[in-house]
């Protein structure tokens, strides 16, 4: 792949957890479809398989392989950006090669984390996996998983050099403040992330919507589609009645267990397990969660 790549496609782009079950936490690939058809079935623009919340640094290869097999074959030809657990170069590029392969047709692009706050050993990391996959990818700046901390002119410099890259994901606080700094300066998309906590004010910045998983897409596509047609306004009318479950599935180290809690309770997930060392959702949470579930349920 040689020259800029075209930016990835505005709009809605489902983030898939990886469903398990039973005391073995095992792949339950009949879940994942479920949740497959969940988002297409909303439109979405595309598709996150193997992201962090997708619990790809969980899988061994082979399960890798199945599970973007799976979501392939679900899809049909609905885009996929594929993650890549790792932050040292090295096994980054094997789950490059390895996920090309297993995707048939090949991914829209792969998400790779920030690894560096030196844009030079950052560019090296990302050129490499380039190289090897000859595929685009999504820059993903999410301090909470990676540990690093990158300015966004500091990003914006490795950019400028990053030809293949077709999105960022932007998850780095204050992600409104960081995304308006990140369109105004560069044509690659930008997405939001974090459950869609802050997707209103990030839309409002310029985000090229939203790339995140959620347990209730459809208050998503309401309000990217209250934004186009109606402005501010409508989105946050739209957004509103929303807010409270994802302000809830947004709680620091334990969201991925509520999320997948909440997708059980809705019957897409068979079994809401999650692989350790993520812990699971603390019982005392269940009843909140309910309550939350009830309250959309009969608005």
């Amino acid at each position: 792949m040689s020259g800029s790549v075209p930016p990835l496609a505005h709009g809605l782009w489902g983030v898939l957890a990886t469903p398990f079950r039973g005391p073995e936490a095992e792949l339950d690939l009949e879940s994942l479809r479920a949740e497959v058809r969940l988002y297409l079935g909303l439109r979405a623009t595309g598709l996150v398989v193997l992201g962090v919340f997708g619990e790809g640094a969980a899988l061994d290869s082979a399960e890798q392989r199945r599970v973007l097999e799976t979501v392939r074959a679900e899809t049909g030809e609905t885009p996929l950006v594929v993650g890549l657990p790792a932050l040292t170069t090295a096994p980054a590029i094997e789950q490059a090669r390895n996920v090309v392969a297993a995707a048939g047709t090949p991914p829209a692009a792969l998400m790779v984390q920030v690894n560096s706050a030196d844009p030079a050993v950052l560019r090296r990391h990302f050129d490499a996996v380039h190289e090897c996959s000859e595929t685009a990818v999504v820059v993903q700046d999410y301090p909470v998983s990676s540990g690093v901390r990158i300015p966004p002119p500091v990003l914006l410099e490795a950019l400028r050099h990053m030809p293949y890259a077709a999105a960022v994901k932007s998850e780095s606080p204050p992600t409104a403040a960081t995304i308006a700094q990140l369109t105004a300066a560069t044509p690659v998309s930008v997405f939001g992330g974090l459950g869609g906590a802050g997707l209103l004010d990030e839309l409002a910045a310029g985000a090229a919507g939203v790339m995140t998983g959620f347990s209730r897409p459809e208050g998503l596509r309401a309000a990217l589609d209250a934004w186009h047609q109606g402005g501010a306004g409508a989105a946050r009318s739209a957004f509103q009645r929303w807010l409270p479950l994802v302000n809830f599935e947004a709680q620091p180290g334990i969201g991925l267990a509520i999320r997948k809690e909440s997708l059980y309770l809705r019957g897409v997930l068979s079994d809401p397990a999650v692989r350790a060392p993520s812990p699971p959702m603390p019982d005392a949470l269940r009843p909140l969660l309910r309550g939350h579930l009830n309250a959309l349920d009969t608005e």
